[in-house]
């Protein structure tokens, strides 16, 4: 044993080479190539594992030596890997799914753990930027859904089953994100606020969501921005605007960066209304990504920093001259003619930050912080006067005076004055907390508080002077501050069976506001029901409690007075769905259908006028909606992303203390008493108005996004957007019995894009396209809203306010 020395020296290191520890990281991807995240790597015979992030990316230690690793998904088939390790290994898995599903419907979910326990529908982050559209705005995408309408091609605002534009949520990045506020007409807006060059994955609820998103009666829109791992980059120039991007990664760190600038005067020249049109709106956008994991980390982004920095610049200007609208019937047609004088102004600049703070624990535990701060400063400046005269239009074309006034019917001036401004500072800071008990159960739970600084100053009045009489006189003139902070919190469970045929996921959300002191609690629950048929089917239903606190405008009324004692709008969303996978020409489709119902109480009743909402404060309303929604999505032509929607839906409310005064004659008939019939008014009684269908009750809607391309040429392509809409409702104003009485006309628009590639490779920007589209393809005259004269003898006439006509537009694309 003289050389036991050397002897145990060998042993040691035999053993220290045991112990030694190796890294194993990888990705993991599904057969189409998808990441998928979420997927438990597990180590045979060991507590030790991982689970994979949005990119589908993991990494774990190990020792060296014979390892078996197990990769679990709900969604997919496990895979056993077995390998002898030396040293650090990367790995690349593919993951067979358990269903045949469309390529697009995956998941990718920053949760630790996906369930899809709640509805929502998923779009194609490149149909959002392929959808022809009059400004290539992103919200655009989201009116092909069902459920979703909006009739103001100029406008990014949509409304959701009978919902206003004030009552949709929008995260970026979990980070909340706002519209301007003085807004009046869609012309006027920029862009919405979502970079559709930036944006990497697309998740929208119709109603039903889970209870750590906000607290609004519609929609909840939920965008993930992209963190580039290469670079990436492309510039857009048209006629209506540009847009450019760069993207790419730099040791721990991505960025992307997006520049969007529309100049819209082309197309405003095509309204009804002639003169000058000024509108310039630019933003700068970046999504900065630091990951924060120290070299040992046994996770990849352990830490993880997003940095969301937005400005925004809009400068609208116009000088009206003027304006001829013809509208009434066949067998009588009216015209107005109006002479303008003054100029409007709108300006806004809007500055965001927000950042989010992830932190994973360990394979069960993560957490989120996450900030925002916004400020806007918004100025209003108009003088208009309108001189206007409407007469009868003779239609005979057999005589001398064919389509020229033969009777006139009022003339006058409409004078319209405002000095506006509005600053508004909105900062949010919320933690969010997950925990996985298990494969099968996740728990969250989260809290935060928003502060609100609100200051309006509101100068304007109109007037309307008809023969030297003037009417209708308004004035406001009220300086509003308001200073609040805003309280929430939620919990909420997951829960998966083991056999994955059912799911449930049940919460409960607070909140609480200092202003009103009102303290609101929200439960909601949903469940899914996946049986293992043939043809791959799930059942979703959902019900929840859904309350909106009052914002500015819901406190503010019509003669600029805030009102203190408004309490939150409530909402009891019922929801059934069903999607099912079926084949045609051997490609897979995706069929889904939704009933719903949802009764709404406290209402704060509203009209609207273009994109302007006024709201009654002091009036409270009850009321319903309830529709069904139909989609089917796939590849209608091979290699693209296609889909039909259909809606139906109803909704009506019924404002408490709507009476009005009805007048009788001698025979009980109704007569509408003016100068020269007083004395035929006998007797009088008071009538309820009761359920009335509310502003944005459009009965139908048919929408559909289309690509195609040429079978022996995949470098022509065809891309169309279709949209349908039975028309809004509308009435007089200030009048009680007939708010919302008619009906508008329908809304119809056809917008093609017609695109070639062209492969460039010798140059800096490898692809260029060029497009060509065809805006308003059928020249249709939709109408927005209407303008209310009354001609001499008292009578009423509602003007048609016409949207844009039809307009070809050309971009130019390069890529990298």
């Amino acid at each position: 044993m003289r050389n036991w020395p050397v002897t145990l020296f060998f042993l040691l290191c035999v053993l220290n080479i045991s112990a030694q520890q190796v890294t194993i990281s990888g990705q993991v991807r599904s057969t189409a190539g998808e990441e998928i995240s979420a997927v438990s790597v597990q180590l045979s015979n060991s507590k030790q594992g991982a689970i994979t992030d949005i990119n589908g990316k993991f990494s774990i230690r190990v020792q060296q030596g014979e390892t078996i690793l197990l990769f679990r998904h709900i969604q997919y088939q496990p895979i056993t890997v077995e390998l002898e390790l030396l040293a650090d290994t990367s790995l690349q898995v593919q993951m067979l799914e358990k269903t045949t599903q469309l390529q697009d419907i995956k998941i990718e979910s920053q949760s630790i753990y996906e369930d899809e326990v709640v509805s929502f529908q998923k779009v194609d982050s490149k149909s959002a930027k392929s959808l022809p559209s009059t400004f290539g705005d992103f919200n655009k995408i989201l009116v092909t859904l069902p459920g979703v309408s909006s009739n103001n091609e100029l406008s990014s605002a949509y409304s959701v089953r009978g919902g206003n534009f004030d009552e949709n949520l929008v995260y970026v990045n979990d980070i909340p994100v706002y519209r301007p506020f003085l807004s009046n007409a869609g012309r006027q807006e920029g862009l919405s606020f979502v970079n559709p060059d930036m944006v990497q994955d697309i998740e929208f609820y119709a109603g039903g969501w889970e209870p750590k998103y906000g607290d609004k009666l519609s929609s909840s829109l939920n965008i993930e921005y992209k963190e580039p791992d290469s670079l990436e980059a492309s510039i857009t120039a048209g006629l209506l605007g540009g847009t450019a991007y760069i993207g790419g990664n730099h040791k721990k760190m991505s960025y992307l960066v997006g520049v969007r600038h529309r100049d819209s005067r082309y197309l405003l020249n095509t309204l009804e209304t002639e003169g000058q049109y000024f509108p310039l709106y630019t933003d700068i956008q970046s999504l900065l990504t630091f990951d924060l994991s120290g070299r040992k980390s046994e996770y990849i982004n352990k830490t993880k920093l997003n940095v969301l920095l937005s400005v925004g610049r809009n400068r609208y200007l116009t000088e009206p001259a003027s304006q001829t609208t013809e509208f009434g019937s066949v067998q009588r047609s009216y015209r107005l003619f109006t002479a303008f004088e003054g100029r409007e102004i709108l300006n806004y600049n809007t500055y965001q930050v927000g950042t989010r703070l992830t932190h994973r624990f360990n394979n069960r535990a993560r957490a989120h912080l996450i900030s925002s701060s916004m400020l806007t400063n918004e100025r209003e400046l108009y003088e208009v006067e309108g001189a206007y005269r409407l007469c009868d239009v003779n239609n005979n074309p057999n005589e001398s005076t064919f389509d020229q006034c033969v009777v006139d019917r009022g003339v006058g001036t409409n004078y319209d004055y405002g000095r506006n401004s509005l600053v508004a500072n909105i900062n949010t800071i919320e933690n969010r907390w997950e925990y996985m008990l298990n494969l099968n159960h996740v728990l969250e739970a989260g809290a935060g508080f928003t502060t609100q600084h609100i200051d309006d100053q509101i100068n304007e009045y109109s007037f309307v002077d008809s023969s030297d009489y003037v009417t209708d006189l308004h004035r406001v003139k009220s300086a509003n501050e308001i200073n609040s902070v805003q309280y929430f919190g939620y919990f909420q469970s997951t829960y998966l069976w083991k056999d994955s045929v059912h799911a449930l996921s049940s919460g409960v959300r607070f909140s609480y506001w200092d202003y009103n002191n009102q303290i609101l609690v929200s439960p909601r629950i949903s469940y899914r029901l996946a049986p293992k048929w043939k043809k791959s089917t799930t059942f979703k239903f959902s019900a929840g409690l859904y309350q909106q606190p009052p914002f500015y405008r819901e406190l503010r009324d019509f003669d600029g007075d805030i009102y203190k004692d408004v309490f939150a709008q409530k909402s009891l969303h019922l929801i059934a769905s069903m999607t099912r996978v079926f084949h045609l020409w051997k490609r897979p489709f995706l069929f889904s259908s939704e009933v719903y119902h949802k009764q709404m109480w406290d209402l704060i009743p509203y009209d609207i006028d273009n994109v302007k909402l006024r709201y009654y404060p002091t009036v409270s309303a009850t009321g319903y909606a309830r529709g069904i929604d139909f989609r089917v999505h796939g590849e209608f032509v091979k290699g693209t992303q296609s889909w039909f929607s259909v809606g139906f839906l109803q909704t009506r409310e019924d404002l408490a203390g709507d009476s009005f005064t009805m007048y009788l004659d001698s025979l009980g008939n109704e007569v509408f008493p003016d100068f020269y019939n007083q004395d035929q008014v006998k007797s009088s009684r008071v009538e309820e108005v009761g359920y009335v269908r509310r502003p944005m009750d459009q009965r139908i809607n048919i929408a559909a996004y289309f690509e195609d391309h040429m079978p022996n040429d995949p470098t022509l392509r065809v891309n169309l957007n279709l949209v349908f809409g039975s028309g809004y409702p509308f009435g007089p104003p200030k009048n009680q019995r007939y708010r919302n009485y008619f009906a508008g006309d329908e809304y119809y628009r056809v917008d093609i894009g017609l695109s070639k590639f062209f492969n460039t490779k010798r140059t800096s920007f490898s692809k260029l396209w060029l497009r060509v589209e065809v805006l308003n393809a059928l020249a249709a005259d939709n109408t927005l809203s209407y303008s209310w004269i009354q001609d001499v003898n008292g009578a009423q006439f509602a003007i048609p306010n016409s949207l844009s006509a039809r307009f070809f537009n050309v971009k130019l694309t390069a890529e990298l």
